[in-house]
């Protein structure tokens, strides 16, 4: 391809990031004009029940598949891609009829008056998977040809016309919230859909123009002479031309690997929510404010690290094969690769544990702000909070290391490793279902920080073993250092005294504020030379612009 691979990689870590505020605070705003206007009990089966429906179509039926497709895109047939992206189609289907089935037939029933509506907002989410998954070959080109602001624009559109729908539509019919959820997921599908074929439709038509030169070259067109497409309609199955086979073979044995793999992630990634829904131990307004106090808790891990980690995978994918060992392959690419490691490493361990020790004197602070009297009240909420923050530098560390397993295991690699995850996942359940009954919501997050130290630790072993015998030693970037450390301890101890005896929220968050300052001022002078390089890049592209 001829867009660079790490500036797209960084550019849509970036622009992810920002996506990822925008969606956050509006879901925010968001539940609290639910828990005002229709109550707890509503924002619970949409948020835990119906959202884990979509989230287990869409996670079994696109992960393996795009995964695998967006392996090495320089080398693709792209004719053979599009027919295997289009399979996603028919398993959301069968996914769909069996997964309504049990969540409409055999899972614990909501309210009476909610069965109509839960039932609907039910097949309207298996029909919004199917629409998603039918755009699924159009966001792997804008993927792999690196369209990083169309991706962003497209979903930002996506999630504001969802919640305006959601509003408008509950503002009118309050009592109807659920159906809102139901007809807002369509539509906002909907328009998605037909934005990634506009777009693409419109794009290759200025290509053809621009190569035959009948229209002026701009930069939305650089560096695209490889473009494989000439028509919209090539993104459909069996239209472009190929000589070869229907679907390329090792393409379809990574997917399996990456298939069975999914079960198990999708396990430890919404576990806790599958033992609530399968056996619930909380009601459904206890379940909503898990979920605002979960997602209050994971603002870092959503905002940075997931878009690190998916910016992350996509760029070792690129840089490293995976079934050659390092000391064989092109050495420039291993050395960038390391170094990126290493500092992705760094950098995330740091954000970690930040969030660990200001966790612990703002949580309350942070509750009492978002919610009110009423959200701290009970002491279950700041205490959910600050464990959350232990799990979110474990969650930090897992996301990178992880990802880069992923991206450069080969296909033996996965299946083996498929099978020490369905232990993961034993295990996480099993630890998820004792603690829960035991401590309650707070078992869910001591059964994730197991798990994921667990993962974390397989996958610095991987790392290691990756690097043994080579210069590189990606893995020394997990290790802040001391003057950092000594900085986040005494900045921990102050802020602690600080939550106890000063009653003032304005001046006890002004005193956070001095010393995150000064954390982050020891951390910029111990990794100056990134921001030097961050800066001078900077500069380069403003000049060019300014040119």
């Amino acid at each position: 391809m001829g867009r660079n691979i790490l500036k797209s990689s960084v550019q849509n870590a970036s622009f992810s990031i920002i996506f990822q505020i925008l969606f956050r605070c509006i879901t925010f705003v968001l539940n609290a004009f639910i828990i005002r206007t229709v109550g707890q009990e509503v924002l619970g089966i949409m948020n835990v029940r119906l959202l884990l429906l979509e989230s287990t179509i869409l996670f079994l039926s696109h992960e393996p598949l795009m995964k695998a497709c967006l392996t090495d895109t320089k080398s693709h047939n792209w004719a053979q891609v599009i027919n295997q992206i289009w399979l996603s189609v028919p398993m959301t289907a069968v996914l769909s009829l069996v997964l309504v089935y049990i969540w409409i037939n055999i899972l614990s029933p909501t309210g009476d008056n909610y069965v109509s509506q839960y039932r609907l907002g039910c097949y309207s989410i298996a029909l919004s998977c199917i629409i998603e998954q039918m755009t699924q070959s159009v966001v792997l080109v804008a993927q792999s040809y690196c369209f990083v602001k169309l991706k962003v624009v497209l979903e930002t559109i996506y999630i504001v016309s969802r919640t305006v729908i959601f509003v408008c539509t509950v503002v009118k019919h309050p009592n109807d919230a659920i159906n809102a959820f139901s007809i807002a997921q369509l539509g906002s599908a909907v328009i998605l859909c037909l934005s990634y074929y506009g777009f693409f439709f419109w794009y290759i038509r200025r290509l053809n123009l621009v190569k035959k030169g009948t229209t002026v070259k701009s930069s939305l067109f650089t560096d695209m002479n490889d473009f494989p497409f000439s028509s919209i309609m090539e993104f459909f199955p069996g239209i472009m031309e190929n000589g070869e086979r229907i679907l390329n073979q090792d393409l379809c044995l990574l997917t399996i690997s990456f298939a069975k793999q999914s079960i198990i992630k999708q396990i430890l990634t919404e576990g806790e929510r599958y033992v609530m829904t399968v056996s619930p131990v909380l009601t459904f307004s206890q379940q909503s404010m898990y979920d605002i106090v979960n997602n209050l808790g994971s603002l870092a891990a959503r905002f940075i690290f997931r878009p690190i980690e998916e910016s992350a995978y996509f760029y070792f994918t690129q840089m490293i094969k995976r079934d050659e060992p390092v000391d064989k392959q092109d050495q420039r690419y291993i050395s960038e690769s390391a170094n990126v490691l290493s500092h992705l490493c760094n950098i995330v361990t740091c954000i970690g544990l930040t969030v660990v020790v200001f966790g612990q004197s703002y949580s309350h602070t942070l509750l009492y702000l978002y919610g009110g009297k009423k959200l701290v009240e009970n002491t279950l909420p700041v205490t959910l909070l600050r464990f959350h923050s232990f799990a979110i530098v474990l969650l930090a560390i897992n996301g990178v290391t992880e990802g880069y397993v992923f991206a450069t295991m080969n296909n033996k690699q996965l299946d083996r490793y498929n099978y020490i995850m369905v232990i993961f996942s034993v295990s996480f359940l099993v630890i998820s279902y004792v603690l829960t009954n035991a401590l309650g919501p707070v078992g869910f997050i001591l059964a994730n920080c197991f798990n994921m130290l667990a993962r974390i630790i397989h996958s610095l072993i991987y790392i290691n073993k990756k690097y043994k015998g080579t210069v590189y030693k990606p893995l020394e970037g997990l290790i802040p250092s001391k003057k950092f450390l000594l900085t986040l301890a005494v900045s921990g101890v102050v802020t602690k005294i600080s939550d106890s005896l000063i009653s003032s929220i304005i001046v006890h968050i002004l005193i956070g504020a001095v010393f995150f300052l000064a954390s982050f001022s020891i951390w910029a002078i111990d990794n100056k030379s990134i921001l030097k390089l961050g800066y001078n890049k900077y500069k380069r592209r403003m000049s060019t612009k300014t040119d």
